[in-house]
C-alpha cells in the first residue's frame, strides 16, 4: 500500500513540475530559440541581422493570412507558418523596432479593405475559387510602405532576400540614383544608318519609370557623388581621370553594373569601324580579379537562336538564348528566369591570385567554344559560321558577379589627374555584376513592337530587361542585402518514397508498353479481317482467327493484374515505410529519450548514495 501511494505521490509530483517547467518556459523563455534544421532556415543570417540593426525608427509589419480560408490547404498553411515563423524571429532580433501583426484578411471584413489599399495580390486558389492572401505590408515612422504583394512557394529560397528587402526599403526609403555612361543611343535619337529618328530603348525607359536615371557619354569625367549604382555599357574612349574616378568609387563600396562586348552588334557605328582590340577596362578588371577578352567572341550549339535568313530558318551560334542550367538559380538576380537573349557574349575569367570572389551568373552550355573577334565579324553567313565552329566541350561564363576585397589599379594618382577625396589603395568590399554583352540591352532581342490603335506595345518573349531590373535592385541596396543568399526550403523530400515511387512506376510504364505493343499488334491481324465481311455487313472469324483475339482478351486481363499488383505493391511499400517512420517517431523516441533520462537518474542516485556513506 506504502509503494502505490509513493508511486501516485511521485506522478502527481512529476505532472506539477511538467507544468511548472511549461509556465517558466513560457514566461521567461518565450523569446529563445533553437534552430535544428540543416540550412537554419528558421534563423536569420548576419546580413539580416545587419540591417534589421540600421533600423532607427518602429517598423510596422503587417502579415495578411487568410487563415479560415485557407482550410484543407496544408502545403499553403505551412509555408504560411514558416513565414510567420520567421518574421517573428525578425521582430524578436529587432529588440522592439519591429512590431507585428497578423491579419485575416475575411472576406468583406475591413482587414481586407486594408489589404487592397497596400496592394497586395488576393490570389484565387480555392476550391470555390476565394480570395487567399498571404502577403507582408510594413509602414515606417514617417508613412512609407513597401510590401511583399504575395509570398511565393516557388520562390521559399528568396524569403529571408524579400524580407530584408522590404525592411532595407522603409529604413532608408530615398530612391536608388542610377548613372549610365555610355556613347550607345540609350535614349533614342537619330540613327545615323537610316536617318530617322530611333526611340529610347525600352529597358532603360523601365529603368526610369523605377529609378532616377542619369545618361553621361563616355567623354564624362568624373561620377555624380549621389549616384547608388554605375551603369557602364560599351566602354570606349574613357580618359584617365574618368578611370581613376571608377576606380575609387568601387575601392568605396560603390555598385557597379558593367556591359563589356568583343561585338557591339546594335551600335549603329559598327559596321563602319572593326571591332575593339582593347579593353579601357582591362588594368580595372584585373585590379577587381575580372579578366577579358576583347577579341573572343563566344559560340554555342545548343543554345544558339533560330534566325530567318535568305535560306529559310537557320541556327546562328553566336545568336545565344541562355535557358535552364546556363542560368545561376540561386542568385536573386537571375532566379526564376526563363531564357535571356543576347548576340556575340564574350567571355570572362577569373583573374589569377584575385582575393575576390567570383561567381558565374549566366553560363553557355558545354557544347560551346571562341572564335576570333575580327573573323566572326567577316562570317555574315550563319552556314560558314557554322563550319568555323570547333567544340571545345567546356563551359563560359558570361556575366559574373564579383565580390570581396580588390585593389587599385594606380600605384599612386596619375599626374595631371585631380582628385579631392582621401585616396584608396584597396578595398574590402567591392560588388561588382560584369556582363559580357551589351546586345542584350536592345529591344529586338527580348521583345517585340507591335501598334494597337496607335499605341506601339511592347511584348517581351525573354527576361532581360527583368535581368537588369533584378540587379539595379539588388545593387542598389545594402551591402547587408546584397550578402543576403538564397536559404533552403522548410519541406524535405521523403527520398526513400521517392525512390520507391519511381522504382515502381519504371516497371508500371514497362508493363504498360508490353501491352501497348501487343494491342498494336493485334489491331494490325484485325485490319486485315475487316475486308471479309458476309452478306449484312457481319464481320466472319475463322476459329483460328477467333482463337487468336481470345487468346489476346486473356493476355490483356492478365496484364491489367499484372498492373494492379504493381501498383499494390507501391502501396504496400509506402505504407510498410510510413508505419515504420512512425513507430520511430512515436514509440522509439521517446522510449530512447526516457532510458536514457532513467540512466542518468540512476547514476546520480549511485553517486549520491556513495558520498552518503
Amino acid at each position: 500500500m506504502l509503494t502505490i501511494l509513493s508511486r501516485s505521490l511521485t506522478f502527481v509530483l512529476l505532472a506539477l513540475a511538467f507544468a511548472v517547467l511549461v509556465l517558466l518556459n513560457n514566461t521567461f523563455l518565450k523569446d529563445t530559440r533553437l534552430d535544428l534544421t540543416e540550412q537554419q532556415i528558421y534563423s536569420l543570417s548576419a546580413s539580416s541581422k545587419a540591417i534589421v540593426a540600421d533600423i532607427d525608427e518602429p517598423v510596422n509589419l503587417y502579415f495578411f493570412y487568410s487563415d479560415k480560408a485557407s482550410t484543407g490547404m496544408t502545403q499553403l498553411r505551412n509555408y504560411a507558418n514558416r513565414v510567420y515563423s520567421l518574421l517573428e524571429e525578425y521582430a524578436s532580433t529587432a529588440d522592439g523596432k519591429i512590431i507585428l501583426h497578423k491579419v485575416d484578411p475575411e472576406p468583406f471584413s475591413e482587414a481586407e479593405d486594408q489589404a487592397d489599399e497596400f496592394g497586395l495580390t488576393a490570389a484565387s486558389i480555392g476550391a470555390a475559387g476565394d480570395a487567399i492572401y498571404l502577403g507582408l505590408a510594413g509602414r515606417n515612422a514617417y508613412d512609407e510602405q513597401a510590401v511583399v504583394a504575395f509570398f511565393d512557394l516557388q520562390q521559399e529560397r528568396f524569403l529571408e532576400y524579400e524580407i530584408s528587402k522590404l525592411l532595407h526599403k522603409l529604413s532608408d526609403p530615398k530612391p536608388v540614383h542610377v548613372t549610365v555612361i555610355t556613347d550607345l543611343p540609350v535614349n533614342g535619337g537619330q540613327n545615323p544608318m537610316s536617318g530617322r529618328f530611333d526611340p529610347a530603348w525600352v529597358l532603360f525607359t523601365q529603368l526610369e519609370q523605377l529609378y532616377e536615371v542619369e545618361t553621361l557619354g563616355n567623354d564624362a569625367q568624373s561620377i555624380p557623388e549621389e549616384t547608388d549604382v554605375l551603369m557602364l555599357v560599351a566602354p570606349k574612349g574613357y580618359s584617365e581621370a574618368l578611370l581613376v574616378a571608377i576606380d575609387q568609387y568601387v575601392l568605396a563600396g560603390g555598385k557597379a553594373m558593367l556591359f563589356l562586348d568583343p561585338v557591339a552588334e546594335s551600335d549603329p557605328m559598327a559596321m563602319f569601324a572593326p571591332p575593339a582590340a582593347e579593353n579601357p577596362l582591362a588594368s580595372l578588371l584585373a585590379a577587381w580579379g575580372v579578366s577579358f577578352d576583347p577579341n573572343a567572341v563566344l559560340l554555342d550549339a545548343q543554345n544558339g537562336l533560330e534566325i530567318r535568313t535568305q535560306n529559310g530558318v537557320e541556327r546562328h551560334l553566336g545568336y545565344v538564348g541562355l535557358t535552364g542550367d546556363s542560368l545561376d538559380v540561386d542568385d536573386i538576380t537571375t532566379a526564376g528566369l526563363q531564357v535571356i537573349n543576347g548576340a556575340s557574349f564574350g567571355v570572362l575569367n577569373k583573374q589569377q591570385g584575385a582575393e575576390s570572389s567570383f561567381t558565374p551568373l549566366l553560363q553557355s552550355s558545354v557544347h560551346a567554344a571562341t572564335i576570333d573577334a575580327p573573323r566572326y565579324g567577316q562570317l555574315r553567313d550563319v552556314a560558314e559560321l557554322a563550319r568555323a565552329f570547333d567544340d571545345q566541350q567546356q563551359r563560359y561564363t558570361l556575366a559574373a558577379r564579383i565580390h570581396g576585397k580588390a585593389n587599385s589599379a594606380f600605384t599612386s594618382i596619375p599626374e595631371g589627374v585631380e582628385w579631392q577625396s582621401p585616396w584608396l589603395s584597396k578595398g574590402a568590399a567591392i560588388n561588382l555584376i560584369v556582363v559580357a554583352d551589351t546586345d542584350l540591352l536592345t529591344d529586338r532581342f527580348w521583345g517585340s513592337q507591335a501598334n494597337f490603335f496607335g499605341q506601339n506595345v511592347f511584348t517581351p518573349f525573354a527576361n532581360n530587361g527583368d535581368f537588369v531590373t533584378n540587379a539595379v535592385e539588388n545593387l542598389g541596396g545594402s551591402n547587408a542585402l546584397i550578402s543576403v543568399r538564397g536559404r533552403g526550403t522548410y519541406a524535405r523530400p521523403f527520398e526513400v518514397v521517392q525512390a520507391l515511387t519511381v522504382k515502381a512506376e519504371q516497371s508500371f510504364r514497362a508493363q504498360e508498353q508490353r501491352l501497348q505493343d501487343e494491342l498494336a499488334q493485334t489491331e494490325q491481324q484485325l485490319a486485315g479481317l475487316q475486308a471479309q465481311q458476309a452478306e449484312g455487313g457481319a464481320l466472319i472469324l475463322s476459329p483460328e482467327q477467333q482463337a487468336a483475339v481470345d487468346q489476346f482478351l486473356d493476355k490483356k486481363i492478365e496484364i491489367r493484374k499484372e498492373l494492379r499488383e504493381v501498383r499494390h505493391q507501391l502501396d504496400k511499400d509506402i505504407e510498410i515505410l510510413g508505419m515504420w517512420l512512425k513507430v520511430l517517431n512515436i514509440a522509439v523516441a521517446p522510449v530512447l529519450l526516457v532510458s536514457i533520462l532513467w540512466l542518468l537518474s540512476r547514476m546520480m542516485r549511485r553517486r549520491a548514495g556513495r558520498k552518503a556513506k
